[in-house]
Protein backbone atom coordinates (compact mmCIF):
# COMPACT_ATOMS: atom_id res chain seq x y z
CA UNK A 1 0.00 0.00 0.00
CA UNK A 2 0.91 3.67 -0.33
CA UNK A 3 2.41 4.71 2.85
CA UNK A 4 2.82 7.58 5.09
CA UNK A 5 6.08 7.87 5.18
CA UNK A 6 6.18 8.85 1.80
CA UNK A 7 5.89 12.46 3.09
CA UNK A 8 9.69 11.96 4.24
CA UNK A 9 10.47 9.93 1.28
CA UNK A 10 9.27 12.29 -1.18
CA UNK A 11 12.65 14.70 0.53
CA UNK A 12 15.15 12.61 -0.36
CA UNK A 13 13.74 11.42 -3.83
CA UNK A 14 13.84 15.63 -4.42
CA UNK A 15 16.89 15.88 -3.10
CA UNK A 16 16.12 18.60 -0.22
CA UNK A 17 18.67 19.92 1.82
CA UNK A 18 18.43 18.41 6.02
CA UNK A 19 18.04 21.76 7.91
CA UNK A 20 15.23 22.88 9.65
CA UNK A 21 12.93 21.04 12.16
CA UNK A 22 10.06 22.45 11.37
CA UNK A 23 8.98 24.27 7.52
CA UNK A 24 5.55 25.51 6.31
CA UNK A 25 4.48 21.82 4.16
CA UNK A 26 1.43 22.92 2.39
CA UNK A 27 1.26 22.02 -1.28
CA UNK A 28 0.65 24.56 -4.01
CA UNK A 29 -2.27 23.21 -4.88
CA UNK A 30 -3.45 22.54 -1.52
CA UNK A 31 -2.88 26.22 -0.70
CA UNK A 32 -5.22 29.21 -0.57
CA UNK A 33 -6.58 31.98 1.09
CA UNK A 34 -8.90 29.54 3.30
CA UNK A 35 -7.61 27.60 6.48
CA UNK A 36 -6.53 24.51 5.25
CA UNK A 37 -6.08 22.06 8.62
CA UNK A 38 -6.80 18.34 9.91
CA UNK A 39 -4.67 16.66 7.31
CA UNK A 40 -5.21 12.73 6.38
CA UNK A 41 -3.50 10.75 4.14
CA UNK A 42 -5.23 7.67 2.45
CA UNK A 43 -2.71 4.86 3.16
CA UNK A 44 -3.98 3.02 -0.51
CA UNK A 45 -4.40 5.49 -2.58
CA UNK A 46 -1.77 8.78 -1.27
CA UNK A 47 -4.83 11.21 -1.87
CA UNK A 48 -4.76 14.10 0.59
CA UNK A 49 -7.43 15.00 2.65
CA UNK A 50 -7.86 18.26 4.88
CA UNK A 51 -10.20 20.53 6.48
CA UNK A 52 -11.19 23.93 4.31
CA UNK A 53 -12.57 26.48 6.08
CA UNK A 54 -13.52 30.17 6.40
CA UNK A 55 -9.97 32.28 7.82
CA UNK A 56 -12.07 32.74 10.81
CA UNK A 57 -11.85 28.69 11.04
CA UNK A 58 -15.55 28.87 11.05
CA UNK A 59 -17.89 26.02 7.91
CA UNK A 60 -15.65 23.23 8.23
CA UNK A 61 -15.87 21.02 5.34
CA UNK A 62 -13.55 18.08 4.00
CA UNK A 63 -11.39 18.56 0.48
CA UNK A 64 -9.28 15.88 -0.84
CA UNK A 65 -6.85 15.63 -3.27
CA UNK A 66 -5.62 12.88 -5.51
CA UNK A 67 -2.51 11.68 -5.82
CA UNK A 68 -1.80 11.28 -9.69
CA UNK A 69 2.03 11.27 -11.06
CA UNK A 70 3.75 12.27 -7.52
CA UNK A 71 1.40 15.16 -7.70
CA UNK A 72 -1.52 16.35 -6.25
CA UNK A 73 -4.53 17.77 -7.70
CA UNK A 74 -6.34 20.61 -7.32
CA UNK A 75 -9.00 19.94 -4.58
CA UNK A 76 -12.58 19.27 -4.67
CA UNK A 77 -14.90 19.20 -1.92
CA UNK A 78 -16.23 15.71 -0.56
CA UNK A 79 -19.06 15.85 1.71
CA UNK A 80 -19.27 11.89 2.88
CA UNK A 81 -22.28 11.43 5.31
CA UNK A 82 -24.19 15.16 4.18
CA UNK A 83 -24.05 18.73 3.54
CA UNK A 84 -23.66 19.74 7.52
CA UNK A 85 -20.12 20.38 8.73
CA UNK A 86 -17.60 17.60 8.51
CA UNK A 87 -14.04 17.61 9.63
CA UNK A 88 -10.87 15.67 11.77
CA UNK A 89 -10.58 12.93 8.56
CA UNK A 90 -7.87 10.42 9.45
CA UNK A 91 -7.40 6.49 7.96
CA UNK A 92 -6.57 3.40 9.87
CA UNK A 93 -3.44 2.56 8.75
CA UNK A 94 -4.46 -0.77 7.11
CA UNK A 95 -6.66 1.73 5.18
CA UNK A 96 -9.46 0.02 5.71
CA UNK A 97 -11.94 2.27 7.40
CA UNK A 98 -11.84 5.95 7.62
CA UNK A 99 -13.15 8.21 10.71
CA UNK A 100 -14.27 11.94 10.51
CA UNK A 101 -16.76 13.73 12.23
CA UNK A 102 -19.73 15.52 10.72
CA UNK A 103 -23.35 17.20 11.63
CA UNK A 104 -24.74 15.03 8.82
CA UNK A 105 -27.51 16.39 6.46
CA UNK A 106 -28.10 19.76 8.71
CA UNK A 107 -26.45 22.24 6.38
CA UNK A 108 -27.89 24.99 9.45
CA UNK A 109 -26.44 22.59 12.39
CA UNK A 110 -24.02 24.53 14.90
CA UNK A 111 -20.81 22.25 16.08
CA UNK A 112 -22.29 21.43 18.76
CA UNK A 113 -24.29 18.44 16.26
CA UNK A 114 -21.02 17.26 15.27
CA UNK A 115 -20.86 13.16 16.11
CA UNK A 116 -18.34 10.82 15.31
CA UNK A 117 -18.37 8.44 12.05
CA UNK A 118 -16.47 6.23 10.41
CA UNK A 119 -17.12 3.97 6.79
CA UNK A 120 -15.37 1.42 5.95
CA UNK A 121 -13.90 0.18 2.27
CA UNK A 122 -14.08 -3.06 0.53
CA UNK A 123 -11.51 -5.17 -0.98
CA UNK A 124 -12.12 -3.73 -4.30
CA UNK A 125 -11.77 -0.51 -3.03
CA UNK A 126 -15.63 0.90 -3.08
CA UNK A 127 -16.22 2.81 0.34
CA UNK A 128 -19.84 1.64 2.14
CA UNK A 129 -21.87 4.60 3.66
CA UNK A 130 -20.61 6.36 6.33
CA UNK A 131 -22.24 5.17 9.66
CA UNK A 132 -23.03 7.75 12.74
CA UNK A 133 -21.30 5.32 15.65
CA UNK A 134 -24.17 5.28 18.51
CA UNK A 135 -24.29 6.59 22.04
CA UNK A 136 -22.75 6.40 24.45
CA UNK A 137 -19.72 7.43 22.15
CA UNK A 138 -21.68 10.38 20.52
CA UNK A 139 -23.62 12.59 22.91
CA UNK A 140 -25.58 16.03 22.87
CA UNK A 141 -22.47 17.47 22.71
CA UNK A 142 -19.43 17.90 19.88
CA UNK A 143 -17.46 15.29 19.24
CA UNK A 144 -14.11 15.95 17.97
CA UNK A 145 -11.03 14.13 16.16
CA UNK A 146 -11.71 10.35 16.49
CA UNK A 147 -8.31 8.36 16.17
CA UNK A 148 -7.75 4.92 17.10
CA UNK A 149 -4.88 4.14 19.01
CA UNK A 150 -2.76 0.93 19.00
CA UNK A 151 -4.27 0.18 21.75
CA UNK A 152 -7.51 -0.47 20.09
CA UNK A 153 -9.39 2.86 22.09
CA UNK A 154 -11.07 5.16 20.11
CA UNK A 155 -9.83 8.63 21.43
CA UNK A 156 -11.74 11.69 20.63
CA UNK A 157 -12.73 14.68 22.41
CA UNK A 158 -15.64 16.17 24.02
CA UNK A 159 -17.27 18.85 26.19
CA UNK A 160 -19.37 16.24 27.35
CA UNK A 161 -20.78 16.04 31.53
CA UNK A 162 -18.15 13.91 34.00
CA UNK A 163 -14.57 15.27 33.00
CA UNK A 164 -12.24 17.29 34.37
CA UNK A 165 -13.00 21.06 33.02
CA UNK A 166 -13.62 21.90 29.56
CA UNK A 167 -13.29 19.66 26.51
CA UNK A 168 -11.73 16.50 27.47
CA UNK A 169 -10.28 13.50 25.99
CA UNK A 170 -12.60 10.47 26.13
CA UNK A 171 -11.41 6.72 24.61
CA UNK A 172 -14.29 3.70 23.54
CA UNK A 173 -14.19 0.60 22.94
CA UNK A 174 -16.16 -2.23 21.80
CA UNK A 175 -16.65 -5.53 24.24
CA UNK A 176 -17.23 -8.97 23.02
CA UNK A 177 -20.93 -8.51 22.77
CA UNK A 178 -20.55 -5.24 20.37
CA UNK A 179 -21.59 -3.05 22.91
CA UNK A 180 -19.43 0.72 23.10
CA UNK A 181 -17.81 1.13 26.42
CA UNK A 182 -16.56 4.95 26.72
CA UNK A 183 -14.33 6.67 29.22
CA UNK A 184 -12.36 9.39 30.54
CA UNK A 185 -8.95 8.81 29.11
CA UNK A 186 -8.03 10.46 33.05
CA UNK A 187 -5.92 13.02 35.23
CA UNK A 188 -2.41 12.26 32.27
CA UNK A 189 -4.14 13.80 29.47
CA UNK A 190 -6.89 15.67 30.72
CA UNK A 191 -6.91 19.15 33.09
CA UNK A 192 -9.83 22.06 34.44
CA UNK A 193 -8.52 23.69 30.87
CA UNK A 194 -9.09 22.06 27.44
CA UNK A 195 -7.72 19.29 25.45
CA UNK A 196 -9.43 18.74 22.35
CA UNK A 197 -7.38 16.89 20.24
CA UNK A 198 -5.05 13.76 20.58
CA UNK A 199 -3.08 12.22 18.11
CA UNK A 200 -1.37 9.00 19.15
CA UNK A 201 1.44 7.68 17.75
CA UNK A 202 2.01 4.50 15.30
CA UNK A 203 4.08 3.08 18.25
CA UNK A 204 1.82 3.93 20.99
CA UNK A 205 4.60 5.53 23.34
CA UNK A 206 4.17 8.46 22.13
CA UNK A 207 1.25 11.28 21.42
CA UNK A 208 0.36 15.40 20.37
CA UNK A 209 -2.27 16.71 22.84
CA UNK A 210 -3.88 19.67 21.37
CA UNK A 211 -4.40 22.51 23.87
CA UNK A 212 -5.77 25.80 24.79
CA UNK A 213 -2.24 26.60 25.90
CA UNK A 214 -0.97 24.62 22.58
CA UNK A 215 0.74 21.24 21.08
CA UNK A 216 1.81 18.99 24.00
CA UNK A 217 4.07 15.92 24.02
CA UNK A 218 2.83 12.95 26.12
CA UNK A 219 4.33 9.60 26.42
CA UNK A 220 3.18 6.02 27.81
CA UNK A 221 4.52 4.17 30.13
CA UNK A 222 3.88 1.55 32.94
CA UNK A 223 1.09 4.57 34.92
CA UNK A 224 -0.75 4.97 31.34
CA UNK A 225 -0.54 8.39 29.12
CA UNK A 226 1.34 11.14 31.16
CA UNK A 227 2.62 14.80 29.84
CA UNK A 228 6.21 15.74 29.28
CA UNK A 229 5.55 19.32 28.08
CA UNK A 230 5.00 21.74 25.17
CA UNK A 231 6.24 21.48 22.13
CA UNK A 232 8.98 24.17 21.38
CA UNK A 233 8.35 27.41 20.25
CA UNK A 234 9.01 27.31 16.60
CA UNK A 235 5.79 24.47 16.75
CA UNK A 236 4.11 26.60 19.03
CA UNK A 237 4.10 29.87 17.56
CA UNK A 238 1.36 31.60 18.22
CA UNK A 239 -1.27 29.30 19.79
CA UNK A 240 -3.25 28.20 16.71
CA UNK A 241 -1.24 24.74 16.53
CA UNK A 242 -4.65 21.96 15.74
CA UNK A 243 -4.77 19.06 13.81
CA UNK A 244 -1.49 16.94 14.26
CA UNK A 245 -0.79 13.91 11.85
CA UNK A 246 2.06 11.87 12.99
CA UNK A 247 3.99 10.34 10.11
CA UNK A 248 4.27 6.39 9.92
CA UNK A 249 8.19 7.33 11.14
CA UNK A 250 6.64 7.71 14.51
CA UNK A 251 8.98 10.81 14.75
CA UNK A 252 7.49 13.70 12.41
CA UNK A 253 4.82 15.08 12.31
CA UNK A 254 1.81 17.12 9.75
CA UNK A 255 -0.04 20.47 11.94
CA UNK A 256 -2.09 23.10 11.04
CA UNK A 257 -1.24 27.09 11.96
CA UNK A 258 -2.77 30.56 11.26
CA UNK A 259 -0.20 32.53 9.61
CA UNK A 260 -1.77 35.79 9.84
CA UNK A 261 -1.37 36.36 6.17
CA UNK A 262 -3.42 36.09 3.35
CA UNK A 263 -2.77 32.83 2.86
CA UNK A 264 -4.63 32.02 6.52
CA UNK A 265 -3.99 28.21 7.86
CA UNK A 266 -1.53 26.71 6.60
CA UNK A 267 0.30 22.89 7.07
CA UNK A 268 3.56 22.59 8.44
CA UNK A 269 6.03 19.83 8.89
CA UNK A 270 7.90 19.26 12.73
CA UNK A 271 10.61 16.67 13.23
CA UNK A 272 11.64 17.73 16.86
CA UNK A 273 13.72 14.67 17.05
CA UNK A 274 15.35 14.98 13.98
CA UNK A 275 15.66 17.65 11.48
CA UNK A 276 13.31 17.65 8.24
CA UNK A 277 14.20 19.49 4.93
CA UNK A 278 12.71 22.80 4.13
CA UNK A 279 9.24 22.32 1.89
CA UNK A 280 9.88 23.60 -1.47
CA UNK A 281 6.58 24.55 -3.93
CA UNK A 282 7.44 21.06 -6.00
CA UNK A 283 7.65 18.69 -2.93
CA UNK A 284 4.47 16.74 -3.14
CA UNK A 285 2.30 14.83 -0.19
CA UNK A 286 2.04 11.89 -2.81
CA UNK A 287 4.22 9.25 -4.22
CA UNK A 288 5.26 5.25 -3.95
CA UNK A 289 6.31 4.02 -0.85
CA UNK A 290 6.10 0.74 0.32
CA UNK A 291 5.05 -0.20 3.98
CA UNK A 292 6.29 -3.90 5.05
Amino acid sequence: MVGISVLIAMLALRGAAVTEPVAQWTPPPISSPMWESHPAIDPETGDLWFVRSSPKFEGWKLYSSTCASRRLSTPAPRPIAGKGLEADPWFAPNGRTMWFISTGSDERAASQGLDIYRRTRTKRGRWNEAERLPEPVNSAFAEWFPRLGPDAWLYFGSRRRGGFGKDDIWRARQDSSGHWIVENAGAGLNTPGAEYEFEPAPSGAWGILSTDDGLVRVVHDKSGWRRTGKFEPRINRNGTEIGPLILSDDRSFLFSRDTGRAASGELFIAAPQAPVAPIGAKISACGPSRVR
